[in-house]
């Protein structure tokens, strides 16, 4: 997709998004438009040649394997053939390989998690990515924020907000979730919801979002609003720590104590294909 174009389809309100009807070139949802009340902070259109590694101003790597603790099987590389541009979208790819990373130790799986710490991350507003999400058993894709402070205070204390999570073997299901001291892990405060005709998430494009505020977390799928937390909802010993600046992730792991390992029916190299992250503020 031209910046142009991309252009365009901002002038147009959010809510006609082609979950209710168009297609864009790639037979997918209609691009989301600037929504109304908010203004345009940060983004990453990925318009850059096919090939590329992404804007290296924008995004950062995580890289090794060791589980990530999560039990997940991959290494995390910074190698075009697990991220790169293509087609106007960044494409995160998840290959069954032997690769044996930093630590020496060789695995079957090879991905990638890129992160915009140290370049970028801001306090409350609306962020949102339009992704095609890969499918299979064992293959878990996420959106994601984690508090910029985790170098000090640790994680969960830190906070974390997935924006969108999807393992593999339920294709037409997302989640979204808050982490927390006291809520975390199996613990977390999470919601989930379904694509409303039972489709997979990897059969099209779809915009996933959250909206932040001071005292409300809200989750999006295609405009439509599934959850939302406010300190309240934080169990008692808890708290509530969604109020200073975020980062954002894009990774695609295998395994896990989540998905489970992939299986026979698991067909790879998976693609995650985002054609843009934004990020906005509340105007006024």
């Amino acid at each position: 997709m031209t910046a142009s174009s991309r252009a365009a389809t901002i002038a147009v309100s959010l809510w006609t998004l082609a979950a209710c009807g168009g297609a864009d070139s790639r037979g997918s949802t209609a691009p989301a438009p600037v929504p109304a009340g908010w203004s345009l902070a940060w983004s990453d259109e990925f318009d850059l040649p096919d090939g590329s590694r992404p804007d290296p101003a924008r995004w950062g790597y995580d890289s090794g394997g060791g589980g990530w603790g999560n039990l997940e099987l991959q290494t995390y590389t910074e190698r075009v053939e697990n991220a790169s541009i293509r087609d106007g979208a960044l494409v995160i790819i998840a290959r069954a390989e032997s690769f044996t990373g930093p630590d020496g130790i060789a695995r079957d799986y090879t991905s990638a998690r890129l992160k915009t710490k140290d370049r970028f991350s801001q306090t409350y507003g609306r962020f949102e990515a339009r992704m095609q999400l890969p499918r299979g058993q064992g293959v878990w894709s996420a959106f994601w924020m984690l508090g910029a402070d985790i170098d000090v205070a640790g994680w969960p204390a830190c906070g974390e907000i997935d924006i969108m999570e999807n393992v593999g073997h339920e294709p037409a299901r997302i989640h979204g979730t808050l982490h927390g001291p006291g809520y975390s892990g199996s613990g977390s405060l999470a919601a989930s919801t379904l694509t409303p005709d039972g489709s997979a998430f990897a059969d099209a494009f779809h915009v996933f979002a959250i909206e932040w505020e001071p005292a409300e977390i809200r989750w999006f799928v295609d405009g439509r609003s599934f959850a939302s937390r406010r300190p309240a909802d934080v169990p008692p010993g808890g708290r509530w720590v969604f109020d200073h600046d975020f980062f954002l992730l894009l990774n695609l792991a295998v395994g896990g104590r989540w998905p489970g390992p992939p299986d026979q029916s698991t067909r790879f190299p998976q693609d995650m294909k985002i054609d843009y992250v934004r990020v906005y503020r509340r105007q006024g």
